[in-house]
């Protein structure tokens, strides 16, 4: 390891090793020499070794920098480069994060140092270096570039080193292998995350305040767009946004493999993938053109499924799609199997998501334990446009004239689904008439008949027009101040992050053609949250408790506020959306109109309102809570706005695997004496819960249970009452450890009566499950003892 100081953290350093302490190497110095970054011999000096850590530490008083250091001099062997050993030191130091979470912070400012010696060893020591050695690499525009040039000394010295102190070492090593650009032949690293968020904020801004501005907020984390915005900002092919939705194609062999070109082209691009199949034909239809049968959906799927795993995401992971169909539609029980891991190989979909779209009239059927027609979309081609009332009549009809292929009892069917939701996660439940019934951009000829791959976009589609969205989530971890929440904080990083997301549709890349036709004409974005659990873990308020219900709907309805705000001063400046007149915006109805709620700020909603009759909004959606896997690691808080999984446990990413331990709790358990030995070994042999920890105070325990100890009643509930201010929708997984038909079917009908748009996994624990580790008294530094597998999906969200 270089002399170099900690470059996140100067002034730190300590020029000798602890007082008393006697460096001994393991091998005879005289022989034992590091080879350098420039290729240079020299003897090994384990006081840089350790003087490296201790400059790394400030601050962090609840570490031993002596510990990382001595292991990382006992990992010396002759000719070890000083590469090697720094990340040894970054490894060691993260080794110790279960016993104590400062080790991360330390990790961290080692891999930041690392990354500092990594760029310098490019040429780069400003971000204007980095953007024009991006440049003629051609890995970045000519636009980006030419602004960077004419403000360069403005953007290099606003660029703050110090905060790359505020990642975690899992966020930061998540940036460094995943998201920073990299030479082409050496794969070395050409920007610092300063200069990364500055990239980003340089590429979506049009002016410099804007571009400092943003930076600011990126650089402090307080929010953070989504992963396509983060890879491809101000690169030569800046395809920014997150998800695609297209309708399902037409029932013809041009159409379908038509838009197998469009999934690819979209795939290729990082994009995620929505999309419907309720038109084409089932199984045994008749097809008059060859006088032959049909075999249905599957076939086409498998073909799809196929093709999904081809085109990857920019070459960084496999693509990603999720299938919606019509719970009337007569391949539905086929369908449900796509994800089974017996049977025909021939007739399964391991690639695949899937989700039932669902009519009211179905759930209502459950209800009454009815009967439910499944029809071949050839005979009611009608049936995928309408909802409501209007859907409702036409299926009655439909079964009146005797058109259905079979019948079958409407709780067989979604006893079906449970099953496969409890076996596998998947089959989401996503509901039809509630996303038609409070969409924006709903009206005559117009309808959703899908979510995207998440769950969390709904917009209409067409055979003209594929739906986009782009994505960006707030951190709320960082809007709590020593008073409580910080509403007005929270009011102006919306109105930042929305006029970002706004930016992002004009400066986009499209692959096909009817998606730019769809997003210039809609304009809509989803701006989400990140971070509420860490809300609530600041402020001492279980997941389920009134005060929490209260918080999170306030917060929702500050979003969506302050997000109509913005897009209408974006209209004053620059016009409404071309479809302003034909939403239900234009009538007056706003979200919460839509779901019968009334708001707790009438007054300035009704001037609002004003405001938009007279200027209308830039964009027809503004809000989607999206998942946040990825981005919320990098910002260091809970994904979206889900409960914490466990309070220990090891986290496998693309980027490695993590331990991961709720810091929020640890601090708890210091101030009480209580962070011991044997605590952390009671922890780990729960699996990350503390219910069974007698010494830990009742109100701690309360506070942080798991997904896993709350009812999920109280998920729905905050889903729901957060719902009113969400014009799109929100990825909500539910969790149930042992799942069976009886508890879902129940837990699902509530979330259908709650009014919720969509859902997606279900989260149980013997799907992730794993071994623990032996935790004894002869071993009392066991590593930690369980691990949690992280289905990355989708990159797109997060």
């Amino acid at each position: 390891m270089t002399t170099d100081t900690c470059s996140t953290t100067p002034g730190l350093a300590t020029d000798a090793a602890a007082p008393g302490f006697t460096l001994t190497p393991p091998h005879a110095p005289g022989t034992m020499t590091v080879t350098k970054r420039d290729g240079r011999r020299e003897p090994v000096d384990v006081a840089k070794i350790v003087r490296a850590v201790q400059r790394c530490s400030g601050g962090l008083d609840d570490i031993d920098p002596m510990r990382v250091a001595l292991k990382t001099i006992g990992g010396i062997f002759d000719g070890a480069t000083t590469r090697e050993l720094d990340e040894l030191s970054i490894h060691t130091a993260a080794a110790f994060t279960a016993e104590e979470p400062q080790y991360s912070r330390l990790a961290a400012r080692l891999l930041s140092a690392y990354i500092d010696k990594e760029v310098a060893g490019t040429g780069v020591h400003s971000f204007s270096q980095s953007i024009l050695l991006g440049h003629d690499l051609g890995l970045i525009n000519d636009r980006v570039r030419d602004a960077v040039e004419a403000n360069a000394r403005k953007f290099n010295d606003a660029i703050d080193a110090t905060n790359t102190q505020r990642f975690e070492y899992f966020g930061l090593r998540t940036l460094y292998d995943r998201y920073l650009l990299r030479h082409p032949h050496t794969r070395r690293v050409i920007e610092t995350p300063q200069h990364f968020f500055m990239r980003i904020a340089v590429a979506l801004s049009g002016d410099p305040a804007g571009v400092l501005q943003l930076y600011r907020l990126m650089a402090a984390l307080d929010y953070i767009p989504s992963s396509p915005t983060l890879f491809n900002s101000g690169t030569r092919h800046e395809q920014l946004s997150s998800c695609f939705l297209l309708d399902s194609p037409q029932d013809s062999l041009t159409d379908i493999y038509a838009r197998y070109g469009d999934v690819a082209q979209l795939s290729k691009f990082s994009g995620g993938i929505g999309q419907a199949y309720h038109r084409i034909r089932s199984r045994g239809s008749l097809i008059r053109s060859t006088n032959g049968r049909s075999n249905g959906i599957v076939p086409w799927l498998k073909t799809l499924d196929a093709s999904v795993a081809a085109v990857n995401q920019g070459g960084k992971r496999k693509g990603a799609a999720c299938i919606y169909l019509e719970t009337w539609h007569a391949d539905i029980e086929e369908f449900l199997e796509l994800r089974d891991n017996t049977g025909d190989e021939m007739r399964r979909t391991h690639n695949l998501n899937l989700a039932n779209w669902i009519p009211d009239l179905f759930m209502k059927r459950v209800e009454t334990d009815g009967d439910w027609s499944l029809f071949d979309p050839k005979a009611v081609p009608e049936l995928p446009d309408l909802w409501g009332d209007a859907f409702e009549c036409a299926y009655v009809q439909a079964e009146q004239k005797g058109l259905a292929v079979r019948t079958v009892k409407a709780r067989e069917l979604y006893a079906r689904m449970m099953k496969v939701l409890g076996e596998t996660g998947n089959g989401w439940m996503t509901f039809k008439d509630a996303s038609n019934r409070t969409c924006n951009q709903v009206g005559p000829g117009r309808t959703v008949h899908l979510s995207n791959l998440c769950t969390e976009i709904l917009e209409v589609t067409s055979t003209d027009e594929t739906a986009v969205c782009n994505l960006g989530s707030i951190n709320l971890a960082q809007h709590v101040g020593e008073g409580g929440f910080d509403f007005d904080k929270l009011a102006e990083t919306v109105q930042v992050a929305v006029r970002q997301l706004d930016r992002v549709i004009d400066l986009n890349f499209y692959p096909i053609e009817s998606a730019r036709r769809s997003n210039l004409r809609w304009r809509p974005v989803g701006l989400g949250v990140m971070g509420l659990q860490d809300v609530l873990f600041k402020l001492r308020l279980p997941f389920d408790s009134a005060d929490a219900l209260a918080l999170s709907t306030r917060i929702a309805e500050t979003v969506y506020l302050h997000a109509v705000e913005a897009s209408c001063d974006l209209a004053e400046q620059h016009g409404a959306h071309p479809s302003f007149a034909e939403t239900r915006a234009a009538k007056g109805e706003l979200q919460f109109d839509l779901w019968g709620v009334t708001p707790t700020q009438p007054v300035a909603w009704n001037a609002l309102k004003a405001r938009i009759a007279q200027h209308g909004l830039r964009n027809s959606l503004l809000v989607a809570i999206a998942p946040t896997a990825t981005i919320a690691s990098i910002a260091g808080c809970y994904e979206c706005i889900e409960p914490q999984v466990s309070n220990l446990f090891k986290r496998e990413t693309l980027s490695g695997d993590f331990v991961q331990v709720n810091r929020y709790l640890v601090d708890e358990l210091k101030s009480l004496g209580l962070w011991t030995q044997e605590v952390r070994d009671a922890i780990k042999v729960a699996e990350g819960s503390i219910q069974a920890i007698e010494s830990i105070p009742q109100e701690l325990r309360a506070v942080y249970r798991t997904a896993w100890e709350l009812p999920q009643k109280a998920l729905i509930d905050l889903a729901a009452s957060r719902g009113a201010y969400i014009d799109q929708s929100q990825s909500l997984n539910l969790f149930m450890e042992s799942p069976n038909i009886g508890r879902l079917s129940s837990m699902y009908m509530y979330a259908w009566k709650s009014g919720l748009k969509t859902t997606y996994y279900l989260r149980s624990r013997p799907a992730t499950r794993i071994a623990k580790a032996t935790v004894s008294a002869a071993s009392p530094r066991t590593a930690v003892a369980c691990s949690l597998e992280n289905p990355e999906a989708c990159e797109a969200c997060q």
